[in-house]
């Protein structure tokens, strides 16, 4: 446009287009800036404050050498809860299919609790909290639903679940949960059953709990609170809870926080939430690019999501993470290793 032109409409909030058959619309505004940045989205208005890390002048490393204390919150070793898991599983199964979580329960048999900081990190620092979407050079890409099915064995639909919509069907003074022992061990020692006794409901809740605490949802006290409680019960009660949309959404909220963290003076620190489903996602975006080869396990991979924990990269060097960033910059294009669960020799449920 012509140059007196482009100052009135950048002072509106309509911006005028013609269609196809000669007639006149407007989009409400306002007018985006033509300078805009490679990675920016036109149709949205720059803010500083949500952009990418990426944008920064310069990013000082030295703030992420503290990993233990940045990632806390990722889930403990399979060692212990897997017997807990396993006397839960004999006798609740069928309740675990029936709700439709028995796949996704599975991958806590997994070494969820291994970890990249630095490829985390990286991917992190493409995210725009305004889009909900990494940032990448051929355009945004983030996780979706069928993501998560294909990692997790989730159904993509069901129940959807609010705390104030669920009604409390079994109150927590009839069932015999431990409170004040929150803490992960102290949970499990309080609530485990012994061997060659009955699973009762009471210790099925108290399970899921532990679950949905430290596996799904990985809450930042390192405890088990009282709020997955009536979620914990509706899976009990057989409800078909749309859990893959509650964990949609704690993912898109952990990388907004993990995102923002990062432009803190001091660095992150506890990052929490489910970084585990994010590090499963970037391995198996990455793992034909950076040739990431499985760990071998005795474990059978009934679910994606456990062959993709195996991918994990043990070794860990400050120097990966510029291999990470220049990995995401060469995605100049969409290819087929970002939607890498469209192949049909997927493990898990069909």
């Amino acid at each position: 446009m012509e140059e007196a032109s482009t100052k009135i409409y950048q002072s509106q909030v309509l911006i005028p287009f013609s269609t196809q058959d000669g007639s006149l619309r407007a989009f409400l505004g306002p007018f985006s800036s033509q300078n805009t940045r490679k990675y920016a989205n036109p149709l949205l208005s720059e803010d500083t404050e949500s952009l990418p890390f990426i944008y920064a002048p310069q990013i000082d490393l030295s703030l992420f050498t503290d990993i233990t204390k940045i990632f806390r919150a990722f889930p403990p070793t399979r060692d212990r809860h897997i017997q807990w898991l396993e006397r839960v599983e004999s006798s609740m199964k069928s309740i675990w299919l029936e709700a439709g979580i028995f796949y996704f329960v599975q991958l806590a048999k997994s070494d969820l609790h291994i970890f990249d900081p630095q490829m985390l990190l990286s991917a992190i620092f493409f995210w725009n909290r305004e889009t909900r979407a990494f940032e990448f050079s051929c355009g945004p890409v983030c996780p979706t639903l069928l993501d998560i099915a294909a990692i997790t064995g989730l159904m993509p639909i069901g129940q959807k679940y609010h705390p104030h919509a669920f009604e409390e069907e079994i109150s927590p003074k009839d069932i015999s949960i431990v409170w004040d022992k929150k803490t992960y061990l102290a949970f499990i020692t309080a609530h485990q059953g012994r061997p060659g006794e009955p699973v009762f409901d009471s210790e099925h809740i108290a399970f899921l709990l532990y679950w949905l605490s430290t596996c799904v949802f990985c809450t930042p006290s390192l405890q088990v609170p009282k709020y997955y409680y009536i979620l914990a019960q509706s899976l009990h009660l057989r409800n078909t809870v749309c859990l893959s949309k509650l964990l949609l959404v704690a993912l898109y909220t952990c990388l907004d926080e993990a995102s923002e963290s990062l432009f803190r003076v001091n660095g992150p620190r506890n990052l929490s939430g489910p970084l585990w489903l994010l590090q499963l996602w970037l391995n198996a975006i990455f793992e034909r690019k950076l040739q990431l080869t499985p760990l071998q396990s005795s474990l059978t991979h009934t679910l994606e999501g456990s062959r993709l924990a195996t991918l994990t990269p043990r070794k860990r060097f400050v120097t990966n993470f510029a291999k990470y960033v220049q990995a995401i910059l060469s995605f100049e294009e969409f290819s087929e290793d970002l939607a890498p669960f469209i192949r049909s020799e997927l493990s898990g449920p069909s």
